[in-house]
């Protein structure tokens, strides 16, 4: 039998409500089944039962079979995932359009306040802001993604957290960005590390062909995400952290620039690592 740590780990990946989730994984053992037998065998209260099911029947992850009485079946693991992956793509494109809606109106509003705010900020003081590693990192990072109008430059160790950006990553490729990525070369990490990366490699092969990537050859002292550098200096956001000795990466900050020339210098270095410091293929 699984482990049930294990399955509620894998579970949580679909975003489910708490009820929603222990009927899903019931269901795998159970099979077909009406709402009454589910609600016995998970302790769903049977006034929620119908209505946690015709959820899971609305996000396409479980089969309703007419009848007396009904029943309900989970489609396969493959199709659940598909569809919990078209699902948020779907709900992330509602979500950008209601954003557009209001983008005029969001502007002029807000626009001047800011403006008018920040006419008394001083030029270093807008060199960069820090965020925490995680969450809020991740969540700077899809936004520069999705600002990206033309470039994309990633400079990583094994890319462990792509899976947290993959959505916003493929809206860029989907948009026709030059994306291009550097990983660390893997003597460089951990057996952990290294299993991640070339997961990540394969995966990225498989779903972008069209993304470029080489393998630095020498450790490198920073990694980040570049978006539209301009050698005009004029434009570019990035997001990075510096390589902290025996700092866990969760007590670490990730820093966020806009100053055009900061960008163009991390791109000027990201351009030398790839035409003279790295590799198309990792050494065995």
């Amino acid at each position: 039998m699984p482990d049930p740590s294990d399955t509620s780990r894998l579970l949580d990946k679909l975003d489910l409500k708490e009820y929603e989730q222990t009927a899903l994984e019931h269901l795998f053992s159970l099979g077909r089944t009406t709402a009454p037998n589910l609600a016995e065998a998970t302790g769903i209260p049977k006034a929620r039962i119908y209505g946690v099911l015709d959820s899971l029947a609305d996000q396409g992850l479980v089969k309703i079979i007419p009848g007396r009485p009904k029943k309900y079946q989970p489609k396969s693991p493959a199709e659940i995932l598909n569809r919990a992956q078209e699902n948020r793509r779907q709900s992330f494109e509602s979500y950008r359009r209601e954003i557009e809606s209001v983008r005029g109106e969001f502007l002029d509003t807000f626009g001047p306040l800011y403006e008018q705010a920040s006419e008394d900020i001083t030029p270093t003081e807008e060199l960069f802001y820090v965020v925490d590693v995680g969450d809020p990192s991740e969540t700077e990072t899809r936004q520069l993604y999705h600002d990206a109008d033309e470039t994309v430059n990633v400079l990583t160790k094994s890319f462990e957290y792509f899976e947290e950006v993959e959505p916003a990553f493929a809206d860029a490729v989907e948009r026709d960005l030059d994306v291009q990525l550097i990983f660390l070369e893997p003597e460089y990490l951990s057996e952990e590390n290294e299993t991640v990366q070339r997961e990540i490699v394969s995966a990225i092969d498989a779903t972008y062909p069209e993304v470029e990537y080489r393998f630095s050859k020498e450790k490198l002292p920073w990694r980040g995400t570049l978006a539209d550098p301009s050698m005009e200096y004029e434009t570019g956001k990035a997001i990075f952290l510096v390589e902290e000795k025996d700092v866990p990466l969760h007590m670490r900050q990730a820093a966020v620039t806009e100053n055009g020339s900061f960008v163009a210098g991390m791109k000027r270095y990201f351009d030398l690592i790839w035409e003279h410091d790295s590799r198309e293929t990792a050494c065995e």
